[in-house]
């Protein structure tokens, strides 16, 4: 266990407002500059309470504008009806509460690596001994025009609630036939295709665009196969080799052919709705100077999951792009490590240990992702999951995939209390509402 050295203090300028989650358990952190988390996802809220956990951890806060985490891989399940919002969005003054780690409602919009100074949006600037960049990934629109103005995303609560409003309107609406369009042929569009198409039922088709010459490129051959399957059986128009030129308002504009080919002719294709899920592109604090990055943003870090010349600046989910250990050769890391929730999880307890082998003058800890395998959410009770050898598809899949998040969630008392729920029958609504 690496031992805490006390160094600088707590510094914060412009009196920011803290919630009250608890402090320090150890004097012996009392000071050190806090240890600052910046984002709440997974990569960020997971290394903060790897953190907690470690006796006579210095000052630990939070940075996320939100007041609730999202469980990502259950957001499906949100949409559907099958979970609640409780369930798989509770509160960080929830989470955080008597675990040593202090929590900041901000946004912060610029770093300054030279004096080692946060500056949020709302005007505070605070002091760092360690920092830990875990910003995530929002949609990517790869420059089509009209999809900020037109295409619904799928990554927030927002979001949610307003494909919750358009499928109530389409199934209570008086005209039947209509389309939905999703773009993106990844796990998060078929995966959205099948909940919708269980929801939906009769009152609107759904038509899946994939720029790709197929579906699921990524996942592994037992899954692909399987969502091709539950697409079908949903009646799922599926569309590859098919370029999104243009979202306006009512119809979308297609061309045949993928990324790079030459535009001979074009499609209008009427749609009552369009919903992005075609990529991600990170988008992190403007950091002084401007360290590396790769073609989507993502922050180039070595080995030990320290961002590139930088001894005292960590980077974890989403964001981190590993590359090598700072100076040396770039190392091979063979294949890429997804943007999945269990890589977050498996990179935040590295990063606990690393910094406080950082600050203990240890060596630091080399990052290597175990894959455990994939899962995908395919439509209302139904899942398809493979990894170790094994594999399975359909409701006992689903039951499985609900267990492995369970164990995920974050902090005994959720867990239980999401158990104690599923156990008595009423984990969802059992509306598609």
């Amino acid at each position: 266990m690496p031992s805490w050295r006390s160094q600088g203090r707590f510094s914060v300028m412009q009196q920011p407002s803290i919630q009250a989650t608890g402090t320090s358990r150890s004097p012996r952190g009392a000071g050190l500059d806090p240890i600052v988390i910046v984002g709440g996802g997974f990569g960020g809220l997971y290394t903060a309470l790897a953190l907690a956990e470690q006796p006579g951890h210095p000052p630990l806060l939070l940075i996320e504008p939100n007041d609730h985490f999202l469980f990502l891989p259950l957001l499906y399940e949100l949409l559907s009806g099958e979970l609640r919002r409780w369930q798989i969005a509770p509160s960080y003054q929830s989470l955080l509460a008597g675990r040593g780690i202090g929590w900041l409602k901000a946004k912060v919009d610029r770093i300054d690596t030279s004096s080692r100074q946060v500056h949020t949006a709302q005007g505070h600037t605070l002091a760092y001994s360690r920092l830990v960049l875990a910003t995530g990934a929002g949609s990517d629109a790869f420059g089509v025009p009209g999809v900020k103005e037109h295409a619904l995303g799928f990554r927030t609560l927002a979001d949610v609630e307003r494909l919750q409003a358009l499928v109530r309107g389409l199934r209570e609406g008086p005209l039947r036939g209509q389309r939905l369009a999703i773009v993106g042929g990844g796990p998060g569009g078929v995966e959205l295709a099948c909940k919708l198409a269980d929801m939906l039922g009769d009152r609107a088709g759904i038509e899946l665009i994939e720029q790709g010459p197929s579906l699921l490129s990524g996942s592994r051959a037992f899954n692909r196969e399987q969502g091709l399957l539950a697409l079908q059986r949903r009646g799922v128009r599926i569309r590859c080799d098919t370029r999104v030129l243009a979202v306006h308002g009512g119809h979308l504009e297609l061309a045949p052919g993928g990324e790079g080919s030459e535009v001979r002719s074009s499609e209008n294709l009427a749609v009552a709705a369009v919903i992005w899920a075609a990529g991600l592109r990170c988008q992190p604090p403007a950091l002084l100077p401007p360290p590396p990055c790769d073609s989507r943003g993502r922050l180039l870090c070595g080995a030990d999951l320290r961002l590139q010349s930088h001894a005292d600046i960590f980077v974890v989910g989403d964001l981190a792009r590993i590359q090598g250990a700072p100076g040396d050769v770039p190392l091979d890391p063979g294949p890429e490590a997804p943007t999945t929730a269990q890589v977050a999880f498996q990179a935040a307890r590295v990063i606990a240990a690393n910094i406080g082998h950082s600050l203990a003058g240890e060596t630091l800890e080399t990052f290597t992702w175990k894959d455990l395998g994939e899962m995908l959410s395919l439509g209302v009770g139904e899942a398809s999951l493979t990894g170790a050898g094994f594999t399975l598809a359909g409701s006992g899949a689903y039951q499985l995939r609900r267990l492995a998040y369970l164990a995920r969630l974050p902090g005994l008392p959720l867990q239980i209390r999401v158990a104690a729920g599923w156990l008595v029958g009423n984990g969802g609504s059992g509306t598609h509402s």
